[in-house]
């Protein structure tokens, strides 16, 4: 369903109550559950978008400020556009969006889906003649659209890519007995942050009551800052694929879908292709290398434009062709996954990882890292560095080491993980990269001394604030407080009592919340209080100000109204 309305959003710019109703006719659902998935996808619009539809980047490190440029609010003014907005002649629409995954490529932006990076304001201002002229995009420089995947340091896993053909009749050889026992005894656990056994996870599901299993790849790198599955994806995706089949191979699974971000759909095209090459040369389909009990393939589906779905079952629920909640756990997906069957999820970076040690043995992965966190990790790193890009490192490398390499001075801070993970201050840049010690995703986002760390905190707050499903209120009204309260005390007018306010309400957000988005949600404000208190307590009245804005509080009434004229506004004399 997520392609359909992906077509229909691309060839009539927006998706209209008709086609709701079409859609839900085709597929045989309810009009409202159709409805609910457009409404929920930042990607899908019910009001007709541009022909040129484009979407800056607001990420710290890829985001549109630029120097000191607004180059968001340049191409508005050179093209007489509204932020957010569609222009009358229906030529152009441009607005902003979450990260994209362009972090170590400069400011950027999606145009029609396509990123076109290393911004700068006389890009911008050829950007806006070409568009001016309705200049096709095929017949824009071609360079603008060229994406390097810069690896600046390559270890266990980056430095080789076996050969599909041959990890695949590895395990056909020893059997899946023996295949599961490999990666039981390598100590690989889950790439993606939580870090759960990955051995275990495939265990769990094959060992679990049912008679259709399936295997889901996680391609949904939402995590501001992380960029590191585009490069694999695009370099490594017969290794992808060979991991997921060596999943299903393991668990009795015949169908595997690749969840794929809605920001890298222009990826799309070559990754159908990879697939189609696997099946020709049978790592795919019915009889795998002529294997009569391996029959395996995979569907790809790209997302459109929900950080949320990087959550495991808030991506099986858009998988499902629903919004994706996530749900209440246990029961966990092992079990009850997709179409409520047993289902194995993990992140790019895992399967490949699974694929080479199944190909090489263990022994190798193992004797690699620390005891608790075996192989390597790899990392995404942006921000204030000379060299931005993509770095693998064994487990228990220290921080400090890691800012050396990417020739980062003077830090101030960095955070690890992304906006949900930890922020560090020079103190501890001693630690280690290690499930228990510094854990991450892949995110490392470096801030230099120039850098304002409140405006990096309601960068962030503004992220969980945008990105919250809605579901349950400490995350869908509290995000929208913390992002409140930090606006409050950059302008000038907290107090001491902003501060107390701000810690009650992160803690609720943090504990009270129904997912994993709104456990992490306040972390970096409650570390920055803790690690950073001059950040925020230096801009604080030293005496009580009103804080009521009158007229502020009602604007979500104009914006449900529509209304914006001089009678809707009040004062607060």
């Amino acid at each position: 369903m997520l392609h359909r309305l992906h077509a229909i959003q691309r060839d009539c710019l927006h998706i209209s109550r008709e086609s709701i109703q079409q859609v839900a006719q085709e597929f045989d659902l309810p009009i409202a559950q159709v409805a609910a998935v457009v409404a929920f996808h930042s990607f899908f619009h019910t009001r007709p978008r541009g022909r040129f539809d484009i979407l800056f980047s607001n990420c710290t490190s890829c985001g549109y400020l630029s120097g000191g440029q607004d180059l968001l609010q340049l191409l508005c003014l050179q093209l007489q556009v509204t932020p957010g907005e569609t222009r009358a002649d229906g030529l152009v629409s441009i607005d902003e969006t979450s990260c994209i995954g362009m972090c170590d490529q400069g400011p950027s932006l999606l145009i029609n889906g396509l990123p076109i990076t290393h911004l700068n304001d006389n890009k911008v201002v050829q950007l806006a003649q070409l568009i001016a002229l309705e200049t096709p995009l095929p017949d824009w420089p071609a360079n603008w659209f060229d994406i390097h995947h810069t690896v600046h340091r390559r270890d266990w896993l980056l430095s080789g890519s076996p050969v599909p053909r041959e990890i695949m009749l590895k395990a056909l050889d020893i059997g899946r007995d023996n295949t599961l026992a490999i990666l039981l005894q390598s100590g690989l656990r889950g790439r993606g942050g939580a870090g759960f056994a990955t051995g275990r996870k495939w265990q769990l599901c094959r060992e679990a009551p049912g008679d259709t299993r399936y295997v889901v790849c996680n391609a949904d790198e939402g995590e501001p800052g992380t960029f590191k599955d585009r490069m694999l994806l695009t370099t490594y995706a017969e290794n992808l694929f060979a991991g997921m089949a060596l999943c299903a191979f393991v668990i009795g699974a015949t169908q595997g879908f690749v969840y794929l971000r809605a920001e890298y759909h222009y990826l799309l095209e070559s990754l159908q292709e990879t697939l189609q090459s696997c099946r020709r040369h049978g790592l795919l389909g019915n009889r795998i290398l002529g294997h009569s009990d391996f029959d395996f393939d995979i569907t790809l589906i790209v997302g459109a434009g929900a950080y949320i779905c990087g959550e495991e079952s808030a991506l099986i629920e858009s998988l499902e062709g629903k919004p994706g909640i996530p749900r209440i756990r246990p029961p966990f997906p092992v079990t009850h996954g997709y179409l409520g069957q047993p289902t194995v999820v993990n992140n790019v970076e895992t399967f490949i990882a699974a694929a080479h040690i199944v190909h090489s043995g263990n022994e190798t992965f193992r004797t690699t890292g620390t005891a608790s966190s075996t192989g390597t990790k790899i990392l995404s790193i942006s921000g204030d560095c000379a060299l931005p890009g993509i770095y693998e490192y064994p487990f228990g490398v220290r921080i400090r080491q890691i800012l050396d390499d990417c020739g980062a001075q003077n830090v101030q801070a960095m955070q690890i993980g992304g906006p949900a993970g930890t922020l560090l201050n020079p103190a501890e840049f001693g630690r280690t990269l290690a499930f228990d010690d510094v854990s991450s995703g892949g995110s490392l986002l470096i801030f230099g001394p120039q850098r304002d760390l409140l405006t990096i905190h309601r960068n962030f707050a503004r992220f969980f604030a945008h990105e919250s499903c809605g579901f349950c209120t400490p995350c869908r009204v509290g995000t929208q407080l913390i992002q409140k309260e930090l606006d409050t005390i950059a302008e000038g007018r907290g107090s001491a009592y902003t501060i107390v306010e701000l810690q009650q309400l992160a803690r609720l957000v943090q504990q009270q919340s129904h997912c994993g988005l709104g456990h992490t949600a306040a972390n970096h404000v409650l570390e920055g209080l803790h690690k950073f208190p001059l950040t925020f307590s230096s801009r604080l009245q030293p005496q009580f100000t009103a804080r009521f804005d009158l007229d502020q509080a009602l604007a979500s009434a104009r914006h449900i109204t529509h209304r914006d004229d001089s009678a809707a506004h009040l004062s607060n004399d």
